[in-house]
């Protein structure tokens, strides 16, 4: 039974530092990532102009390049994706350029006037005429006793 054991505990000693030899490094990946990808994003970004970054429509592919590329170059790495690396690199990306974008992606705002007037007008003409039914249906009543 010692000899297994043994035998078992080189093989684990042995996986482990080949598990180190082939890991993902990290700090190299996410230089990779803010050279390669995020070089590329802020480029397409300047591009469209920054009345449009709240518009998905508009950043979409480029989202979903950047997405791509932090994807390509994790499988090159041996990386696992996503991971730690990845997630604070978007949360980032988020900060700089979608900080002031709504959830729904459009600016928020009023109505325009032709919309929210009805939507105001018509609960007081209501409250209005519901005051003026009482008061004549109380001075009708008045003189029936």
């Amino acid at each position: 039974m010692a000899p297994r054991s043994g035998r078992f505990l080189g093989l684990l000693l042995l996986a482990h530092h080949l598990i180190l030899l082939t890991a993902c490094d990290e700090a190299d990946y996410s230089d990779i990532i803010q050279d390669i990808c995020l070089e590329t994003f802020r480029f397409q970004m300047t591009d469209i102009g920054q009345k449009l970054w709240c518009d998905w429509e508009a950043t979409l592919s480029y989202y979903w390049d950047l997405t791509n590329c932090t994807f390509l170059i994790a499988n090159k790495m041996d990386c696992f994706w996503p991971n730690q690396v990845v997630d604070q690199f978007f949360v980032t990306v988020h900060k700089e350029y979608f900080a002031n974008c709504s959830v729904s992606g459009r600016g928020l705002g009023d109505p325009p006037n032709n919309i929210i007037g009805p939507f105001i007008m018509i609960p007081v003409m209501v409250t209005l005429l519901m005051t003026a039914l009482v008061v004549w249906r109380s001075k009708q009543n008045e003189g029936i006793v």
